[in-house]
């Protein structure tokens, strides 16, 4: 990174123009990686799959995996602690829940400055733990510090059928928090689950965490609202009461799009749910690695991470099979009127990617991280951007985040145990800033969690229209400033013609000179 001052930071590869040589074609974006350290791993937890998952804040990364809670700073990836996961939620006061948690979830919300966590709990000792009723847990920091005090509480999922509730997933937004579940009985799925809880009544620093104008939509029918129900982040009040399914886990052609009415209230209400067609979709094959093995589970085509709603569209991300290849499919979702406008898959020639989560800025700039490996690939991490002009978004090749170095992981089953998921997050400080954690083989039979920042680079684009040259990059990069020198040995001055604006990109139109000029972005900070 090139700083010029403290208060500049030059985040663009510098683009020249003469008269002779000028650079054309459409504005785009590109990936630098950031902060990447190793998280927590199965040699101290005892605990496979990790479930990878975690959160950026203003200061901290916190990662929340099945056995460990940890907290990381963010500007050196230094361990600032970690504690079981079991730990986190009797500092809680979560206290009566059975011996075992699992499945977390962590979001941090910029607009509360609060963090909030979610998990369900079983009996390990049960012949089999799904014959009983289990409990959510629900927990929210007392302030923007995640080592500081929490408070939570704990409430059996299914409170009139006693179902298990499994797969539990977690969405915020300005009214509630939702809380959703694959319910079962004897191992048999039995249906989808739903809670909405006020999230002024979360934000009380009493503990336990008051849930009394809670709603529960009880145990509702896969027919009607999906499979594996995930509820929608949205930090910009866009969009409330989102809840998005699959109609098939294993395969199907439509996505199940619920709305919570009036979940700031104890009267939350839950309208029939919108069918929403999409392309053919399928399990994903699962994924082969370099020793020629391909029993690393990748689970099915249900959303197992977060989805986003950011300007009123909701941003999703899907693990599918394409031509024997497990792949990602993607969409857009408006959620005003619950109609879909526009969905993708990638693809790559020499990848099975498989576990994608994705985050959103503002300005509709896309990331999707994911575990990727093939016969040739061990099992590694990657990014893809994406951005929309005119309505068309289009991603670009992968960026390798961390090479696998171990041909195979096996856990000893016949089917090895990945994932479940992974978490994509957007830096609350900087909207060109992502953070992911992927999991990645340590040894032959141990995993490792990585951490890594992901940084979202503008690329300014020159071309020439008669006796002008227009400069444009993309409006997601609104806070940069276009800076221009003659000789790359003198100071940069900043270009006086103000920008305009249209659809994604910005503008700024200079007349031709005979003399070389040289022009870059400089992010103001």
């Amino acid at each position: 990174m090139n700083y010029l001052s403290p208060s500049f930071r030059v985040v663009t590869l510098l683009t020249l123009w003469q008269l002779l040589f000028v650079s054309s074609g459409h504005a785009s974006i590109q990936i630098q990686v950031g902060q990447n350290f190793a998280g927590s791993d199965n040699s101290s937890t005892f605990i496979t799959p990790a479930d990878s998952n975690g959160a950026i804040g203003p200061a901290n990364f916190v990662e929340f995996i099945n056995g460990a809670f940890a907290i990381y700073n963010k500007t050196n990836g230094a361990t600032i602690s970690r504690i079981a996961d079991y730990q986190f939620w009797a500092n809680a006061g979560v206290t009566n829940v059975f011996d075992n948690v699992s499945d977390p979830r962590i979001i941090y919300d910029p607009t509360v400055q609060r963090w909030f966590a979610s998990a369900v709990d079983f009996d390990s000792g049960a012949g089999d733990p799904t014959d009983f009723a289990n409990d959510f847990l629900i927990a929210v920091s007392d302030t923007v510090d995640p080592a500081g005090p929490w408070h939570g509480v704990s409430f059996v999922a299914d409170p009139k059928t006693s179902f298990f509730a499994d797969f539990p997933t977690l969405g915020v937004d300005s009214q509630a928090v939702y809380l959703s579940g694959d319910m079962y009985s004897s191992s048999i799925p039995a249906g989808c689950t739903l809670w909405s809880i006020p999230k002024s009544d979360l934000l009380i620093n009493q503990t336990p965490a008051v849930i009394t104008n809670a709603t529960s939509f009880g145990v509702m029918n896969y027919s009607e609202r999906g499979e594996v129900l995930q509820p929608a982040i949205c930090f910009d009040g866009s969009g409330v009461g989102d809840v998005l399914g699959v109609d098939n886990i294993s395969g199907g052609n439509t996505l199940i799009d619920s709305e919570v009415l009036d979940g700031n209230t104890m009267n939350a209400s839950l309208p029939p749910a919108t069918v929403i067609p999409v392309d053919d979709f399928t399990e994903p094959i699962d994924p082969t690695q370099p020793d020629g093995s391909a029993n690393l589970a990748d689970n099915e085509a249900r959303l197992s991470a977060s989805i986003y709603t950011v300007g009123g569209i909701l941003y999703v991300a899907q693990s599918v099979e394409v031509a024997r290849r497990a792949a990602i499919r993607w969409y857009r979702i408006d959620v005003t009127n619950q109609t879909l406008l526009e969905s993708g898959t990638i693809t790559n020639s020499d990848l099975d990617l498989f576990f994608p989560s994705m985050a959103v800025t503002k300005n509709g700039v896309m990331l999707i991280c994911c575990n990727g490996s093939s016969i040739n690939v061990p099992v590694s991490s990657y990014a893809f951007a994406g951005q929309t002009v005119n309505g068309v978004t289009s991603f670009g090749n992968p960026v390798l985040l961390q090479a696998g170095t171990i041909p195979s992981y096996q856990d000893g089953r016949s089917e090895s145990r990945w994932g479940d998921y992974s978490t994509t997050s957007l830096d609350p400080s900087d909207p060109s800033r992502f953070w992911t954690i992927q999991l990645l083989p340590l040894t032959f039979g141990t995993w490792v969690t990585r951490i890594t920042e992901v940084l979202v680079v503008p690329q300014l684009t020159i071309t020439v229209s008669g006796g002008n040259v227009n400069l444009s990059w993309p409006l997601f990069a609104a806070n940069y400033q276009l800076q221009s020198t003659t000789n790359l040995l003198s100071d940069w001055a900043m270009v006086s013609q103000t920008p305009t604006t249209n659809a994604e990109q910005i503008s700024v139109t200079l007349p031709a000179s005979a003399s070389q000029q040289f022009f870059r972005l400089v992010e103001s900070r």
